[in-house]
């Protein structure tokens, strides 16, 4: 059973100094993107210079939601029209296709039309993709969405950074990285001194930029300096669709085939075909588990061209089929 609990607001009606956020909370939010939101706007007001900050936070009916960690949190009302210096805030959960209904979309379509600035965070930028408001932008999305949004928006601009900033559109990856973002909007809108002050509030001593990668480097990952396994690695996550033979890859790195063998057996202890082959997988799973695409179209988007083979090593890795991972009998 879900916690009720309140946060202590501003007015819902900003003053013409203010700038307002309104965070739409979508059914199994994760509580943390909006808490560092609200958190960084709130410390900002504290700060004697700031122009102030307030937040409206809004359900799709105007009733409680409950955050993915169980935790149900009280808003201010439904959808409703807004100001257009107000910025919608998009807070987005695991079951992001179904949140993201017509209802959303379109009080979405209507306020961007109008003006308002509208952003993302986690996977909600499905959401923004979805109403059609990320053409010709850079974006970003949490990073275990990355591979399904990617799938399903093959001509968005996506990359791996923890947020993206243009003009009118913002997105984020979510998590701690909420609140770099946050950051670097209140010294866009306040200025820096007032951005130092909140992370300082916020015991935040080195705020990331939106050129940051959201996932540590292999490089960290194994806790050696190897450019050539990185690069190797980089490779093969950038063409899990269309799998490079190991001789090519040695190629691009500048190895031969032997001296990328003992890369990979003497740092990740396995060898580079198994480790492209469990990248590939990995991404099959996550496509199974977070879309309606069959089972073929997942196969063939991770670089099988068999389903029968891709099934086989599916279920050698996890235990189960592709199709019992979908609940479906095949």
């Amino acid at each position: 059973m879900g916690v009720s609990l309140a946060f202590q607001r501003v007015s819902t009606v900003p003053e013409p100094t203010e700038k307002r956020f309104v965070f739409l909370l979508l059914d199994s939010f994760a509580a943390l993107d909006f808490n560092c939101a609200v958190e960084a706007l709130s410390a900002a007001n504290s700060h004697r210079n700031a122009p102030g900050f307030s937040w409206l936070v809004l359900s799709e009916s105007g009733r409680s939601v409950a955050a993915a960690n169980g935790v149900s949190l009280n808003v201010d009302g439904p959808l409703q029209e807004l100001n257009r210096q107000d910025t919608i805030v998009v807070c987005g959960g695991e079951n992001i296709a179904a949140t993201s209904t017509l209802n959303v979309l379109n009080w979405l379509r209507r306020e961007a039309r109008k003006g308002v600035t509208c952003g993302s965070i986690g996977t909600a930028t499905h959401t923004l993709a979805v109403a059609g408001l990320l053409r010709d932008t850079r974006i970003t999305t949490h990073w275990g969405y990355h591979a399904v949004l990617e799938e399903t928006f093959p001509e968005l601009q996506l990359d791996m950074s923890i947020y993206a900033i243009s003009n009118t559109r913002f997105t984020c990856a979510g998590g701690i990285s909420t609140l770099d973002m946050m950051l670097e909007i209140i010294s866009q809108t306040c200025g820096h001194e007032i951005a130092t002050y909140v992370a300082d509030r916020l015991v935040c001593s080195a705020p990331r930029t939106g050129r940051c990668d959201q996932t540590m480097s292999i490089l960290c990952r194994t806790g050696n300096r190897n450019e050539k396994l990185a690069a190797a690695v980089e490779i093969m996550q950038k063409a899990l669709e269309n799998p490079l033979s190991p001789s090519e890859i040695s190629l691009r790195v500048g190895l031969s085939t032997r001296q990328l063998e003992r890369l990979f057996s003497r740092y990740l202890h396995i060898t580079p075909k198994s480790y492209y082959t469990k990248l590939r997988l990995e991404n099959a799973r996550s496509l199974l588990q977070k879309t309606n695409m069959k089972v073929i179209d997942v196969a063939f988007a991770s670089g099988f061209n068999s389903t029968s083979h891709f099934s086989r090593l599916y279920k050698n890795y996890f235990g189960t089929t592709p199709y019992a991972e979908r609940g479906v009998p095949r």
